[in-house]
């Protein structure tokens, strides 16, 4: 009977218990409320062993029946029990306590699931804390209401702004600077919890969890937090930037909540990044006049630089004229003609005479850009923006912002990007290789190109509306043989430059010699006539520079032994053009534009024959009738 009472209180017991054998791994018994908790049949675990059950943690195992063998008991709550095979565990709080039957040892484990325990523990606090309330609660506002009454007069006077919360967060006084501050009257914020009035959310507008604030950190650890950059929010939800100390208050030794004192730091904040900014201005500026100076330091260096537009005959004169024409205004302008013909000299006799001359031209060489960096090297790029970018670096666009960029040989610029220059020309505005931010230019754009663009745009090689972006107002740089009355005024331009190199302050090239020079064809142009010159001043033995084997050289060679030179008044040339642009009307019918016209037979620009035709004064229509 005795043993049969015992059996009923160990399997009705509410606390869950089984019976092992260490020695042989068995679970000999267990009661109702162990098969409850481990929801496993009685029959289905008296055919386990311990370490099928305990199959997740058999190094805590180990030492927890080994710690309960030789102390008598031992307590754990590592232990996680796995029942069944879908090796959904239960994490467990064990005691064990050691007894021995006929010599063999046997352990008595009692348990329960750590989360239920966890929970009772929680509702026993609470119950505790209820239960030691509203005394220890008046206790609290006493202590702040005395701390209230004792510093009334230094909370008046306070320019701070000076609140005080309890162990909850609640306020329980806030003096006159922080109402001011704040927006809250004391009546309105007393009682309610000041993290969720003031500090619930960051600057940048994400949640101010209440675990994360420092002020709650202050009372919960019982240490001093000093904080510079944060915000509060007023009444009216405006973010007020501050700094504060918040310090635990205590009682009997037990922290009851905090004191906090603030100052409104916004007008500090607001010079500060005043000041940011205008650093990072100047820092800009500091970097673009670098390389503004680094990149004049480049073109004053440059010799051909130097070079004025020399010469006296008509297309000299014309190509000045349009230079005068289009100066004062801001237009786009096209600049054609061969390499050598002097286009940069065009394009900087332009900016000179404009109103833009007092800031830099900046010229950017399109041939000489590889094709990858053509864009940062227009818009210019971030640190880090991709592999190199070291630094924050303008592109050409900004520095030649107020003055002109010259866009030389603009027929080499990838079609991928011609886009968005088109954009910037039209827009003037732009983002950096790597960054969101828009930034504005006033530029004026000078393009030159020795191509027929108006042949790419016909082969898709061209934008055809960033080709009429560009071509508002073309000028031809006219080539060298096509101006043979300048030659004489050139090459002695560029003696006077060589010879003072060279060393030779007496060389002079004759008359004859000029001749030889005025019959060569010059495929390389102005800038083959500088090279030879500059070449025969280097060999000159004597004080006459002699250029036969230029003739030589030449295909024509052939045809000026032939035929003895014949010398050509400006008369005479000006009357061998008037004839052949009349015999072109008379072929063309008077047709000057498109296929088969005057231009196109004469190979020339139709508003070049235009401009010819009309001072020459003569009439296109008065050539239809002409067979």
């Amino acid at each position: 009977m005795q043993d049969s009472i015992e059996q009923l209180a160990f399997w009705h017991s509410p606390i869950p218990q089984l019976m092992i054998c260490p020695k042989k791994n068995e679970i000999k018994t267990a009661n109702q409320a162990a098969c409850c908790l481990l929801s496993i049949r009685i029959e289905a675990l008296n055919c386990m062993t311990v370490t099928q059950l305990f199959r997740n943690c058999l190094a805590e195992l180990m030492v927890f029946t080994q710690e309960a063998l030789c102390r008598g008991n031992a307590w754990s709550d590592t232990l996680v029990a796995t029942p069944t095979n879908d090796d959904d565990s239960i994490r467990l709080e064990i005691s064990a306590s050691s007894m021995s039957v006929a010599g063999t040892p046997f352990l008595q484990l009692s348990f329960q699931d750590v989360e239920t325990v966890d929970q009772y523990r929680v509702r026993a606090d609470a119950h505790s804390h209820y239960r030691s309330g509203i005394a220890h609660w008046q206790r609290m506002a006493r202590v702040f209401q005395d701390f209230e009454k004792e510093n009334r007069l230094i909370l008046e006077a306070a320019g701070e702004g000076i609140y005080g919360i309890d162990a909850n967060g609640s306020t329980t006084f806030i003096n006159p600077a922080a109402e001011r501050i704040l927006g809250w009257k004391a009546d309105e914020i007393i009682g309610k919890n000041i993290h969720t009035a003031i500090h619930f959310k960051h600057a940048n507008g994400q949640h101010y969890h209440v675990e994360d604030c420092p002020i709650y950190h202050a009372f919960q650890e019982g240490v001093v937090h000093t904080i510079d950059n944060e915000v509060f929010w007023s009444k009216q939800g405006a973010p007020i930037d501050v700094e504060y100390t918040s310090t635990p208050i205590k009682d009997n030794g037990h922290v009851i909540g905090a004191v906090v004192i603030f100052r409104d730091v916004s007008h500090r904040k607001l010079a500060e990044k005043q000041l940011l900014a205008a650093m990072n201005q100047v820092e800009e500026l500091r970097q673009q006049l670098e390389l503004e100076n680094a990149y004049l330091q480049e073109e004053l260096s440059s010799e051909f630089n130097h070079h004025q537009i020399i010469g006296k005959s008509a297309e000299h004169s014309q190509v000045i004229h349009q230079i005068e024409l289009v100066a004062t205004t801001d237009v786009t302008v096209m600049i054609t003609g061969e390499s050598g013909t002097g286009k940069e000299l065009i394009a900087r006799a332009i900016h000179d005479l404009s109103k833009r001359s007092d800031r830099p031209l900046i010229r950017v060489n399109c041939a000489a850009i590889p094709g990858d960096l053509f864009e940062s090297e227009f818009f210019g790029h971030l640190k880090g923006a991709f592999t190199g970018a070291t630094s924050d670096r303008p592109g050409r666009f900004e520095l030649a912002n107020g003055g002109t960029l010259f866009l030389d040989e603009v027929g080499e610029i990838p079609l991928a990007l011609q886009g968005k220059l088109l954009r910037v020309l039209q827009e003037q505005q732009f983002e950096r290789v790597g960054d969101s931010i828009t930034r504005h230019v006033d530029v004026r754009i000078i393009a030159a190109t020795n191509k027929d663009l108006s042949k790419m745009v016909q082969s898709n090689e061209f934008r055809e509306d960033l080709y009429f972006r560009l071509n508002v107002f073309p000028v031809e740089s006219v080539p060298l043989r096509a101006r043979v009355d300048d030659i004489p005024l050139l090459a002695q331009h560029f003696l006077e430059r060589a010879s003072i190199r060279a060393g030779k302050p007496n060389v002079k090239i004759s008359l004859a010699q000029l001749e030889h020079l005025k019959q060569y064809h010059w495929p390389g142009n102005i800038r083959e006539l500088e090279n030879v010159i500059e070449r025969e001043v280097i060999l000159a033995q004597g004080e006459s520079l002699r250029f036969e084997r230029l003739l030589q050289e030449s295909p024509s060679t052939n045809l000026v032994e032939e035929a003895p030179a014949v010398v050509f008044t400006e008369y005479d040339q000006k009357q061998q053009q008037r004839q052949a642009i009349v015999r072109a009307l008379q072929t063309s019918q008077g047709k000057v534009f498109g296929k088969d016209g005057a231009a196109e037979l004469l190979g020339i620009k139709p508003t070049t024959l235009a401009s010819r035709i009309k001072k020459l004064k003569l009439n296109p229509a008065s050539f239809k009738s002409i067979k």
